[in-house]
């Protein structure tokens, strides 16, 4: 190929990539999604092989709420829905996610443990935390792959930290050397007052875990710490009103999911 024809071919090949949303590095075309799977292919173009991969780093969503806000069945549809649409999109949740969380987690929501200290709580969830994300989280985001967690650090800060009334700045502390630093990308908070929440839970639920169970004065508490923690955090978050029908919290948390993939 005569070197004209050559620059010729490069140049017009970037100026299409960057339309499509693709740059080329070094013969490398990478889409700037977080993702997103774009085909693999191999092309001859004026002799000329283009391979396509995906370079990016997963990014790391959250969802939280008080109990009956809906985070379960809305992260879960979310992420099913962007799955069949060709995302790279994990859904996990806390406490559990991996093994080892799961048994704290059947520790920390039993019925029965009802003589469990507000402080044991609190390192039984960080611990969960700690196994979950070491093992499950990190390694999917490092492969590319978009975590959507249900449930994380802000829980703790609300639950523990304000409805145990243990302190958010000490229920932060343990939780800062469980996980390192590593807080969510987005946060995407659902939110509905205690009461609500709680008849939700009522009318839904066949049984009863440890914190369900708990009085409406502790579930105000949470949702006042949640507050604080909006506040306190509210470059990562996005509030959502959970109020609203099932389908319309659904669709309005599937929009600003692909608006944080398609960026």
């Amino acid at each position: 190929m005569e070197s004209g024809k050559e620059s010729f071919f490069f140049k017009a090949m970037t100026k299409l990539l960057a339309v499509e949303g693709y740059r080329m590095d070094q013969g490398i075309i990478e889409k700037n999604v977080h993702g997103k799977v774009p085909s693999s292919f191999d092309r001859e173009a004026n002799g000329c092989c283009v391979i396509m991969k995906c370079m990016k780093k997963g990014l790391f969503i959250t969802f939280e709420g008080p109990d009956g806000s809906g985070k379960t069945t809305v992260s879960t549809a979310v992420v099913e829905r962007l799955q069949k649409e060709g995302y790279q999109v994990r859904y996990t949740r806390e406490p559990g996610g991996s093994k080892i969380a799961e048994e704290i987690r059947d520790v920390i929501l039993d019925p029965k443990n009802t003589e469990m200290d507000p402080r044991c709580e609190a390192l039984l969830y960080a611990a969960a935390r700690r196994q979950h994300l070491v093992e499950k989280v990190l390694p999917a985001l490092e492969e590319g792959i978009t975590i959507v967690s249900d449930r994380f650090v802000d829980s703790s800060l609300a639950y523990q930290g304000y409805g145990r009334k243990i302190g958010i700045d000490e229920v932060y502390s343990i939780n800062m050397f469980a996980i390192e630093g590593k807080l969510p990308d987005k946060t995407i908070y659902l939110d509905i007052d205690a009461k609500t929440g709680l008849d939700r839970i009522n009318a839904n639920r066949a049984s009863l875990d440890r914190l369900d169970q708990e009085s409406e004065d502790f579930h105000n508490l949470v949702h006042a710490g949640y507050e604080a923690v909006v506040e306190k955090y509210k470059d990562r978050m996005v509030i959502v009103d959970a109020s609203k029908s099932v389908d319309e919290v659904i669709n309005e948390c599937y929009s600003i999911m692909k608006g944080l993939l398609d960026d």
